[in-house]
């Protein structure tokens, strides 16, 4: 179903009953048909009810009974129906009627059409004499026919569809005559769904909401498509691999591609869809990871995270005499500090921007003592400088040891200056520089965040943890190895050769967003941990964020 992909996660699924939908064959259908004396629940009353159940295509029930309105019927509704006031000698008032109508439908699915009108009036009669308004799922064979046979017939009128699909009863306006030719149109419109790939209930209440997609025939291929977490692959007719994404129930996510979104790149990636694979996962978390995995393997080009990188970008604190700021794309052991992985230097360029800002580190890359005089921005007084030599090793130790505790514990030496230069800013009426300023330090509390976030992880070495919808996770020095819930096998534990060596920061974004992923789900609330082979911690002071942003 899925190509082999390196670290990719291959765990067994077992689908509980809550994973599915109820099929069509297991739905009782209870198709009725009201006849009334006017056209508003206001200030109409009910004159007839009929009613038919289905079930796995067989009838296994009846209803019928006229209703005495308490009023004259009005000459145009017995012309329209033959229900004349003579008629109603002994039928039963609504408050009889009414309760043992609203025992036959139970809880079966209700069936009309143009269904609003006959729930309105039930509705109506039922607040009148205190009873439940009709919460049962409702299907509408004039919606329902007008996304399935609008182009095949004259006109959605019950008359015409059940001469459409051959009933064997002619709609008369009598309620028992017209519930059972609804029925009959009923069926005939189930047949054609099945042909969709329609064949559960939700599946059915969702179609007539479908806004007219022009791939709506494609919908069959998510005929296979569990109820379930898990990563999605739409393949074109060249199996490349076009798209992936991730959903909590895949069955339910895919298919609302094909209710109508009006987005081009939507349209233009359905015309190319030819297949649709699938991979369940035991949890939400799983999915996530294995989506990451999937766009980085794949690239799909209508994902907007798969332009693919040309390398991962660090700031990296260099081990000169007087160390400095670079960017880099490796990590260096013997360097002082990294920050990072990111993707693209420019964003790489904000962090060792907004370090620059907070403090007085050396900006250039000149020999000490190499050039007459400082240069530009000790001139200018925002960065020491040992170009001209006056600089003593001494002196500079301080600016380098406040930097690597802002990055290693303390990010306030870093970030509070930031947030005054934003205020002197702001303060002067200079609010575009304020908010460069903001942005800055904003990136840069991200960074730091992410780059914490890393080396808790390394440090817990292999965990597993709990959270409390019963989701199971374990965790292998920021790697996602297996998960698992409580209706699900849990997988065997791989084996581990050797300890892993600390890593001071990811070797790529792609590992790096791995471990964002699994660590907001830690943060996600009524996390335990159930066994470490290292102290799973977070920095007791939290990084400060000036907008509200991702983490």
């Amino acid at each position: 179903m899925f190509d082999s992909l390196p670290g990719a996660l291959a765990l067994p699924f077992q689908p509980s009953f809550d994973d599915l939908s109820t099929p069509l064959y297991d739905v009782t259908f209870c198709v009725l048909d009201l006849e009334t004396t006017g056209g508003s629940p206001k200030d109409c009353e009910i004159t007839e009810i009929g009613a038919v159940k289905y079930r796995g295509g067989e009838k296994v029930g009846s209803f019928q009974t006229l209703v005495d309105p308490g009023a004259p019927i009005p000459p145009m509704i017995t012309i329209l129906t033959g229900i004349t006031h003579a008629m109603m000698i002994d039928a039963p008032r609504i408050e009889t009627a009414l309760p043992s109508f609203l025992e036959f439908i139970g809880d079966s699915v209700v069936v009309g059409h143009n269904v609003r009108f006959d729930i309105s009036f039930l509705d109506a009669a039922a607040r009148r004499l205190g009873y439940a308004p009709v919460l049962n799922d409702r299907i509408d064979t004039a919606a329902l026919a007008r996304r399935l046979v609008r182009g095949e017939v004259r006109n959605l009128k019950l008359r015409s569809l059940a001469a459409y699909f051959r009933s064997p009863v002619t709609p008369n306006h009598r309620a028992l005559e017209d519930a059972k030719a609804t029925a009959h149109v009923l069926h005939g419109l189930l047949e054609r769904v099945g042909n969709l790939g329609v064949t559960n209930l939700d599946d059915l209440l969702a179609l007539p909401r479908a806004s007219g997609s022009p791939h709506f025939g494609k919908m069959r291929l998510t005929e296979s498509l569990p109820r379930s977490p898990g990563v999605y692959e739409f393949r074109d007719r060249h199996g490349t691999v076009i798209y992936v994404g991730k959903a909590t129930n895949l069955r339910q996510r895919v298919r609302q591609y094909f209710y109508g979104d009006k987005r081009r790149t939507i349209g233009n990636m359905l015309r190319e869809l030819h297949s649709i694979d699938h991979r369940p996962c035991a949890t939400p978390l799983e999915a996530e990871v294995a989506e990451l995995r999937l766009i980085h393997a794949h690239r799909p080009r209508y994902n907007r995270r798969s332009r693919p990188l040309k390398s991962s970008h660090y700031v990296r604190v260099t081990d000169d005499r007087f160390p400095r700021l670079s960017i880099v794309r490796t990590v260096k052991s013997s360097a002082l500090a990294h920050i990072g992985p990111f993707r693209s230097r420019r964003a790489a360029d904000l962090v060792m921007t907004a370090i620059w800002d907070a403090i007085p580190i050396r900006r250039c890359s000149h020999r000490p003592g190499s050039k007459a005089g400082p240069c530009a921005a000790a001139q200018l007084e925002v960065a020491l400088c040992p170009c001209d030599g006056s600089l003593g090793e001494s002196d500079y130790a301080d600016v380098v040891s406040r930097l690597l505790r802002a990055i290693d514990s303390q990010p306030r030496l870093l970030l509070d200056p930031l947030v005054e230069k934003m205020d002197t800013h702001s303060n002067a009426l200079r609010y575009e520089e304020a908010a460069w300023v903001r942005d800055r330090h904003d990136a840069l509390a991200r960074a730091l965040t992410h780059r914490w976030r890393w080396q808790a992880l390394q440090r817990a070495g292999t965990f597993e943890a709990r959270n409390a919808n019963g989701d199971h996770v374990l965790v292998d020095h920021g790697y996602l190895v297996s998960s698992w819930s409580e209706t699900s096998n849990r997988p065997l534990r791989p084996a581990r050769a050797n300890e892993a060596p600390f890593e001071e920061v990811a070797s790529s974004v792609l590992i790096s967003d791995e471990a964002n992923l699994i660590w907001k789900w830690i943060e996600s609330g009524g996390v335990s941990l159930e066994e470490s082979t290292g102290a799973l911690a977070w920095p007791a002071a939290a990084v400060p964020l000036l907008t509200r942003g991702k983490r």
